[in-house]
Formats: C-alpha cells, structure tokens, sequence
C-alpha cells in the first residue's frame, strides 16, 4: 500500500512539473512576468496602430498616455504643445534633403508613413517587442548606451577604456564654452555593422558636467544597431543620460523622460532615402536647443518637425546650459577571439579624404550661442581613438560653412 501510494505522489509530482508553465525564457533567462511588466509599461494603449513595410508596428498613443510622463519627476508635468522660442533662422535653411552639386532633391521620411498616420493629439512610438527584449543583456538594461559609450579626450583622462570597451569615435568637439544648443546637416548612410551586438551610429552630442561620474547628455541623429531593433536599417533615434550612461536615460521612447509632442516622425523609425556610393547624397538636419523660458531642450529634424523635447528637470548640469558639443560617428568594435578589429563600417565606410559622394559628412555645424541665436563654433577640434580604423578631415566655408567629412572601413591592412 505505502509503495502504490509513494508510486501515485510521484506521478502527480511529475504531471505537475510537466504542466506547470515555466518562469524563465529567453536566451538570457529572463523572466516572463518581468518581460511582460516591461512590455506593458512600454506600450501603450492605442487609438491606431500602423504597420510599417519595414515590419515595425507604430503604435498612435495619446500625448498625455506616453512613456515620458511616468517619470518621477514629470508626475505632475504639464505638455508643453510647442517650444517658446526658435534660435534664430532656426526655419531659413533648406528643407531635409540635400541639393547641393547637381543631386537630386527629395524630403526624407519614415517607411510607416506609407500606411497611414496618427491622429491629432497622438504621438506614434514604435512597438517594442518579446524579442526585442530577448537581445538585450537583461531587462533592466533594454534601450541604454554602455557606460562607456562617451569619447573621451586627453583632457579627461584616464582615457584608456575605450580601447577596453570597444566604443570608437571619430568627431569634431568645441569645448570650455557656455552653449544653448546645437545644429548639423548629417549625411545619411547604411553602414555595415559585422556583429549583432555592435551599432554604427552619427550624432550630435549635447554635454554638461563630469565625463566619470555625473555626466549629461543628449543625443540625437542616425544609427544602425541590430541588437536594439533586430534588423540593419538606419533609424532616427535620441538618446539622455544625468549621469554618465549608469542607470539614467535611454533611447528614443525606451524609458520616461523625453516627452514627445509630434505625430508624424518616430522615434527609432527608420528613415529613407538614403546615400549611395558615388549617386545621391541624403542628409538630415538635426537641432537641439534649450528654450529660455521654460529651460526645456526641444528637438527638431529636418526644418519642418519639432519632435519634443527632454524636460530640464531631468538634468543637473544641463538644466543651466551645456560646456561641450560632439558631432560625428561612434562604432562598437567588440573584435574577434583573435584579437582582430571588427569591420563595422562608421558612415558610410569610406575615410573622410575620399570626399563627396564617397566619404559620410556633416555640414552647417553651429552652436546655439549666449544670445540664443545659431553660429558657426569657434576653436572646433578633431578627435579619434584610432586614425587608422576611422578618421575625421574638417573644412570651412562656403555653403557648407564649418564641415568635416568622418568614417572608415575598420579593419583594414593599417588597422588589423
């Protein structure tokens, strides 16, 4: 009797091991009820939801249901709907595209618009997925720079991780100065990125405070990076951290912060047209400037969006204004187990002195001054980890007034 019943108490052990649902999975383990909490706390419920050609799904969320206001400090915070103020001949220039030496003209857009729009007093913010979350490192980590992520010049030394960690740079810094914004034309490419794991990226980089502790930053231009969207197509995206890429901050719509206020442009949408070898150039205009009244920093792309902006109380240092300004491109090289450098192309994988129509740019670079009004930087300077993989060839004047063509193959015979 005792053996039928020990017999009995074993198979009922095992039809519930067998039945019961598990807890973990994924290729890191992460939980399921911790994958869903995420999800839910990341999309939310829409009026519309568009399917994009490119397989996206952009959902159309209410302006005041966004990610942006679960913010602690944003609880009570009241949308701003539009920007106080413009730096000025801040709408002057060209539309989005280049036309400059006889290519051709063209706006440059999101793929999702093709099916449809969001409705008024909506934002659009792309769906993030089970699978998404499955190619980050763990849950908590979905949608943030490594801590590591941010150049660092000699001036802020020890300066020996990046090397460590991977992250290369190449761009054009002004530094030491007191400034309320940015502006750049970026030239818009399709890099190839060889590891999952590894992203190519172009932007504007707005800084205040301490590179090894407490850092600010806003971030905003082009990228392609396969770990974060599960494909190779170059995306919009922006990105904020309060304190040097430790626990604050994300990209685009991936945490509470930036509040975004347009209904035509996702954050993280991919963009189009794009560059092509010796064929049309493409380039977007990027702004990032703080409004005086409200201390706000809005984004604007290309000179018809005004996206939304990063509220001031986010910050320390940039609450005031920023001490540095980056423009240029930034690459994961994780290299093989030989030691080998990867050969994640930056731009459009070309050096910056094969020049127009082969080498990736930035033109118009300005800086939003004391009186907030735009103008070309003073004192611009040049900054790479390693020449050989990537490098940078600034340029002034004309139509294009401060300027620098940037990028490279990466591996290569002089960068092994």
């Amino acid at each position: 009797m005792a053996t039928r019943v020990s017999f009995l108490l074993a198979l009922v052990m095992t039809v519930v091991v067998i039945l019961t649902p598990p807890v973990v999975s994924g290729e890191n383990g992460f939980s399921e009820l911790k994958i869903h909490t995420h999800l839910k706390r990341l999309n939310k419920p829409a009026l519309k939801s568009i399917k994009s050609p490119d397989g996206d799904i952009i959902d159309c969320v209410p302006v005041t249901d966004q990610p942006a206001l679960a913010h602690p400090l944003l609880v009570n915070h009241t949308v701003q709907m539009f920007p106080s103020f413009n730096p000025e001949s801040v709408f002057s220039q060209s539309k989005v595209s280049s036309n400059t030496k006889n290519h051709q003209s063209g706006v440059i857009s999101q793929l999702w618009h093709v099916n449809g729009k969001c409705p008024e007093n909506t934002v659009p913010i792309r769906r993030t997925t089970k699978q998404d979350l499955y190619r980050a490192s763990s849950v908590e980590k979905f949608g943030m720079k490594s801590q590591k992520s941010m150049p660092k010049r000699k001036s802020y030394e020890p300066a020996s991780v990046l090397t460590q960690n991977g992250h290369q740079h190449a761009i054009m810094y002004v530094e030491d100065g007191i400034f309320y914004g940015a502006k750049a034309k970026i030239n818009v490419w399709k890099p190839n990125v060889e590891m999952p794991n590894e992203f190519s990226l172009a932007q504007i980089w707005v800084l205040g405070g301490n590179f090894n502790s407490d850092l600010n930053s806003i971030e905003a231009g082009w990228q392609v990076s396969p770990q974060l969207y599960g494909d190779s197509r170059t995306r919009l995206f922006t990105y904020w951290t309060s304190d040097a890429y430790q626990g604050t901050g994300c990209y685009n719509l991936l945490c509470s912060g930036f509040v975004q206020i347009n209904r035509e442009i996702a954050m993280g949408g991919s963009i189009s047209p794009l560059s092509r070898f010796g064929n049309s150039q493409y380039d977007i205009t990027i702004l990032i400037w703080k409004d005086p009244k409200e201390g706000h920093w809005w984004l604007q792309f290309g000179e018809k969006y005004i996206i939304g902006y990063w509220p001031a109380s986010l910050f320390s240092y940039l609450s005031e204004s920023a001490s540095m300004i980056e423009w240029g491109g930034e690459v994961v090289n994780s290299q093989s187990e030989e030691g080998q450098h990867t050969t994640t192309q930056m731009g459009s994988g070309r050096f910056a002195e094969e020049g127009w129509g082969k080498a990736s740019y930035f033109k118009n670079i300005q800086v939003v001054d004391g009186s907030n009004e735009l103008r070309s930087p003073e004192n611009l300077q040049v900054f790479t980890d390693q020449e050989n993989c990537y490098n940078v060839k600034s340029g002034s004047g004309g139509s294009w007034g401060s300027h620098f063509y940037y990028g490279g193959p990466g591996r290569n015979p002089n960068c092994p």
